[in-house]
C-alpha cells in the first residue's frame, strides 16, 4: 500500500449512458493527483527474504511505515506470515489479501480469494470516494490522458487514503510499462476514476478480466471520456 497526496475531485451532476434495462447509473469522476502499482492480491505479491516478489515487505503495511499494522498480507496471531501451501499457486510464498474478496470462497487462506492485480484492474477506494457511497466490488472506468486509452475495472482494495493507487493489470491495460509495485508509479495528475456507487450489489467476483468487461458492457456503463467537459459543473480540491 502506497501513500500518495491530494486528490483532485470533479462532482459531474449528469447521469451515464443508457443502461439495458433502460434505468441510468449515477457517476462521478476522480483525477488522481498520481497514481501508485498496487499488487496485493497477486499469489507472488509478497514472499520471505530472498523471493521474487512483485512487492518489498514495507509496502504491506498501512501507509508504507514499519510501525503500522500489515495489511497486505495475512498473519498469524503472533504476527508472523502465513504461507501458501503446496497446493497454492506459490507455495512458500505469503497470502496476499484484497478488501474485495470471493464471498463464495470462504477459505481466508486461500490466495484465489481475493482479487488478483496481475490479472483484474481495479483501483483503491480512497476517502472521498467512500463517502460519496462507494463500496468495495463497484464497477469504475479508468481512463489515461496521457495514453488516451480507456478500461473497465472494480473498486478491489482500500487501505489508502487518497485512493491514488491501482492494480498492476490496470496500469498495463492503460497502457504504461510497469511490471511490479515496487517502484513503478504515474507522477502526475493524467489518471481519471469515474465511479458507479451501488453498481455490483451482489459482491459479483471476477476471476478474468474478459469476465468483468462483459458484465459492465452489460450494465451499459461507459467508457467513453471523449467530451468529459461537457459534463464538468465544477471542480474543488479535498484533502487525501
Amino acid at each position: 500500500m502506497k501513500l500518495t497526496s491530494i486528490m483532485v475531485v470533479t462532482l459531474l451532476l449528469a447521469l451515464d449512458s443508457q443502461s439495458q434495462n433502460g434505468k441510468q447509473h449515477p457517476f462521478f469522476e476522480i483525477l488522481t493527483h498520481r497514481m501508485d502499482v498496487d499488487v496485493d492480491g497477486a499469489p507472488n505479491a509478497y514472499g520471505p527474504p530472498g523471493a521474487e516478489a512483485l512487492d518489498i515487505l514495507l509496502n504491506g503495511h498501512y501507509l508504507n511505515r514499519a510501525d503500522k499494522e500489515i495489511v497486505g498480507y495475512l498473519i498469524d496471531e503472533h504476527g508472523r506470515p502465513i504461507l501458501q501451501s503446496r497446493k497454492d499457486p506459490y507455495p512458500g510464498y505469503y497470502i496476499s489479501q484484497t478488501a474485495f474478496s470471493d464471498i463464495k470462497n470462504r477459505n481466508e487462506r486461500d490466495p484465489r480469494r481475493y482479487v488478483d492485480a496481475r490479472n483484474i484492474n481495479y483501483v483503491v477506494r480512497g476517502t472521498v470516494a467512500r463517502r460519496r457511497g462507494v463500496r468495495v466490488g463497484d464497477f469504475v472506468s479508468v481512463f489515461s490522458r496521457r495514453t488516451g486509452r480507456s478500461v473497465f475495472a472494480i473498486v478491489g482494495d482500500t487501505g489508502n487514503p487518497t485512493g491514488d493507487e491501482g492494480s498492476l493489470h490496470l496500469l498495463q491495460d492503460l497502457g504504461y510499462h510497469f511490471h511490479d509495485g515496487k517502484s513503478d508509479s504515474v507522477e502526475t495528475p493524467e489518471i481519471v476514476i469515474r465511479f458507479y456507487p451501488n453498481s455490483n450489489p451482489k459482491h459479483e467476483f471476477f476471476f478474468t478480466q474478459a469476465d468483468l468487461d462483459a458484465v459492465a458492457t452489460k450494465l451499459g456503463l461507459s467508457r467513453d471520456f471523449s467530451e468529459p467537459g461537457s459534463k464538468i459543473q465544477r471542480g474543488f480540491s479535498v484533502p487525501g
